[in-house]
């Protein structure tokens, strides 16, 4: 599959015929959003790793940080899916609020300048 075709909906409908196919069914909302707290948590954990103050142990391993944000991005879209939510749509109307509500506040900011 090309990148050119996973649009938000593309890989919403992908995500879900992985679930039906793969994973018998969705894991109900708690669960996924309790997964979804994890596999944040994992992602914080290398970015303090690779990018903080904190180092690796031993033996552990350096995984890619780009595995961390699918497997994040992967549950997210779950929950999108299985509470009927449209990814698309969401997503431009989040950008309109945040653009009617921050047009001029980030550069106004002398902390950003």
């Amino acid at each position: 599959m090309e990148n050119s075709e996973l649009t938000l909906n593309n890989v919403q409908r992908i995500v879900d015929d992985w679930i039906k196919r793969y994973g018998v069914r969705y894991f109900n909302e708690l669960t996924n959003m309790v997964l979804l707290t994890e596999e944040v948590g994992e992602l914080a954990r290398l970015m303090a790793r690779y990018y903080g103050e904190q180092s690796f142990k031993n033996k552990e391993e350096a995984k890619p940080i780009a595995d961390e944000i699918a497997d994040v991005l992967f549950v997210l879209i779950c929950i999108a899916n299985q509470t009927g939510v449209d990814l698309s749509q969401a997503f431009v109307k989040n950008l309109e609020k945040k653009t009617n509500r921050d047009s001029e506040r980030h550069k106004n900011n002398s902390k950003l300048l």
